[in-house]
């Protein structure tokens, strides 16, 4: 019995040997560093795409980054529209849907804030520092899904738009680079937030963000033309982030000046990232070493 058993065995070995020697090697795969540029960029688009499912499934993020901007747009429309447009003799249109793109920019900011916070309560952040994954992925992925976040509400805000009268008037160039505006205008502003949200408890963060959301929202030139108000206030309106984007956009559709507040513009975006990008690549890699 024990030869017999001992016989099967080599003839299922040699059976195993035979099976494989008509097959070609297995490939040899080149060990990547996790610090290489191909993985930082494969990572990052892994990283937004994991944030963006997320968003997708949850319900509250759904309203915040659709419906509540066009509701808004729609609630300017009719209760503001008429009014402004014989104050102005320009269609209220045109300064609503630049305002509306922008504030969804930064009020949806505020999801992916707590999000964070959550991620660092919970150690997912800390699970990734200790994984093969390049450090500026998890940074970088974030941002990257706040601009897709952000072009596809004002995607959605310019459909409505269009529908309650806005229409561009200089082409497809014009058209896309007034949609890039705020796209451009919310990676800096996700950058700081970023940073602010590694240094505030989440109830402070986002008692912050409503008070400054509020603020540029209620004093620029998406309501009425800076001439209309008083004259000590009309710098700061004419030059706060929110009005030079906005003014960009108009004549980017309508008519008005376009590389003065295009420039002013990036100088606002840009100098968010200079001044916050330290913090937030701070105050990141401290929540996902020790999760405070």
């Amino acid at each position: 019995m024990s030869s017999a058993v001992a016989t099967d065995s080599v003839d299922k070995d040699s059976v195993v040997e035979d099976s494989w020697a008509g097959h070609q090697p297995l490939p040899v795969v080149k060990p990547r560093s996790e610090r290489a540029l191909s993985i930082w960029v494969e990572q990052s688009l892994i990283q937004c795409k994991r944030l963006l499912t997320g968003w997708m499934r949850d319900t509250s993020t759904t309203i915040q980054t659709l419906v509540y901007p066009a509701a808004t747009l729609i609630m300017f429309r009719i209760v503001l529209g008429d009014s402004i447009a014989k104050f102005t003799h320009i269609p209220a249109i045109y300064g609503y849907v630049p305002l509306v793109m922008l504030v969804a920019a930064m009020s949806g900011s505020i999801v992916s804030a707590l999000g964070f916070k959550v991620e660092k309560a919970t150690g997912l952040l800390g699970r990734f520092y200790t994984m093969p994954v390049h450090r500026a992925a998890g940074l970088t992925g974030r941002l990257l899904a706040e601009a897709v976040r952000v072009l596809i509400t004002s995607l959605f805000v310019l459909v409505v738009g269009v529908a309650l009268g806005f229409r561009f008037w200089y082409g497809p160039a014009a058209s896309i680079a007034m949609i890039a505006i705020p796209v451009l205008f919310a990676i800096g502003f996700a950058v700081m937030i970023t940073a602010l949200a590694t240094l505030t408890e989440g109830v402070l963060l986002v008692a912050v963000i409503g008070i400054v959301n509020t603020l540029l929202m209620f004093f620029n030139s998406g309501f009425v033309p800076v001439y209309a108000y008083p004259t000590w206030l009309q710098k700061t309106v004419e030059n706060q982030p929110m009005s030079t984007a906005i003014d960009a956009m108009k004549g980017l559709s309508l008519d008005g000046p376009i590389a003065t507040p295009l420039l002013k513009t990036l100088a606002w975006t840009i100098g968010m990232i200079v001044v916050f990008a330290y913090p937030a690549i701070r105050g990141y890699r401290r929540a996902a070493e020790t999760g405070a």
